[in-house]
């Protein structure tokens, strides 16, 4: 199992555990509070910098209830964090754009990561025709 070497920047921000038997998402919290009116944008602090080990990286991304609960979306739409951004002031932020007023607590869980190696190297070969069937284009297989 690799070991990741964390320093929280925020003693008060609860430390990272995984939600015993419900997801292999770990949740991150913010780590200030934060008024935001609708049509802002700021980088959330999140509290922690972290190495990760080598050939590995972090995808962060909101948690299902984000949008929901603060009104916020994350602008990069999934935040990737790899090995070289492991100093002691690397901290990690949510990149928040508000579409309403919205307050979010420090603590307040808003986004999730998980490590994933990184892709292997791969080649393309260019081809005149893949030889599959057309599967009928994007959103073919319909609504239900």
């Amino acid at each position: 199992m690799p070991r990741i070497r964390v320093k929280y920047l925020n003693e008060r921000v609860q430390k990272l555990s995984y939600v015993d038997g419900k997801s292999d998402w770990i949740d991150l919290r913010a780590a200030e509070d934060v008024v935001m009116k609708a049509g802002d944008f700021y980088l959330i602090p999140l509290g922690v910098a972290m190495e990760l080990p080598k050939g590995y990286e972090a995808h962060v991304v909101p948690r299902s209830s984000t949008y929901k609960n603060f009104g916020i979306i994350q602008t990069n739409h999934m935040g990737v964090i790899d090995e070289s951004y492991c100093g002691d002031h690397d901290q990690w932020y949510f990149p928040a754009y508000a579409l309403r007023d919205t307050e979010i607590k420090e603590g307040d869980r808003i986004c999730q990561f998980r490590i994933m190696e990184h892709q292997p190297t791969i080649q393309f070969e260019e081809a005149e025709s893949l030889g599959n069937k057309d599967r009928g284009g994007i959103g073919s297989t319909g609504r239900k």
